[in-house]
């Protein structure tokens, strides 16, 4: 059966939160499995769903922006990658990504390039959001799918005072789980090539 893996870190929930919506999104395919994975799965570069990840057909990493850069977590994460890398293991796989931050702009298209630049190294082709921006004219809301006006990969911002169980807004996780349904519905198209 054609696969998806999303290998995300949370720090607080919210982007547990966020990577749930994107399973969703990828689930409401049902000729795709779905496997949602925690960083802190992966102990080292042998040890951990490795398997998963190198039987999937698509890759989506997921994690909050600290700093403006994914957080250190993902970062272990991909380093561990670097084996496959020398292999190209990975190769034509596809890849997509998701990253949360309080800020409304929080520099999260960086953490979304850092992702975009793994999976090119890796040799996969990277799938982007494919949503026009919401919330960028007087007729828009901030319940308008991709409010935050991304186009490389999901983005969503949560009030850094707010608990996981309220933030981040259902538009953001709407749009987190528009991406899991692009990748899905990527993935199988892929498939048939």
């Amino acid at each position: 059966m054609t696969s998806v893996c999303i290998v995300y870190h949370s720090g607080y929930g919210h982007t547990a939160r966020q990577a749930s919506a994107v399973a969703d999104g990828v689930r409401s395919n049902s000729a795709v499995e779905c496997h949602l994975l925690e960083t802190s799965e992966f102990t080292d570069a042998e040890n951990g769903p490795w398997d998963k990840l190198d039987a999937a057909d698509g890759i989506i990493l997921g994690s909050p922006t600290y700093m403006g850069s994914a957080s250190a977590e993902m970062k272990r994460f991909m380093e561990l990658t670097s084996a496959r890398w020398q292999q190209q293991a990975w190769a034509d796989k596809l890849a997509a990504g998701f990253t949360n931050s309080g800020s409304q702009n929080g520099d999260k298209q960086n953490t979304l390039v850092e992702f975009a630049t793994l999976a090119a190294q890796q040799g996969m082709v990277w799938i982007n959001l494919n949503l026009m921006p919401g919330n960028n004219s007087t007729g828009g809301s901030v319940e308008d799918l991709n409010r935050l006006g991304s186009s490389l990969g999901a983005m969503a911002q949560s009030d850094v005072d707010a608990p996981p169980d309220v933030a981040p807004p259902a538009a953001d996780l709407q749009t987190a789980g528009k991406l899991g349904e692009r990748m899905a519905a990527c993935v199988l198209r892929w498939a048939q090539d």
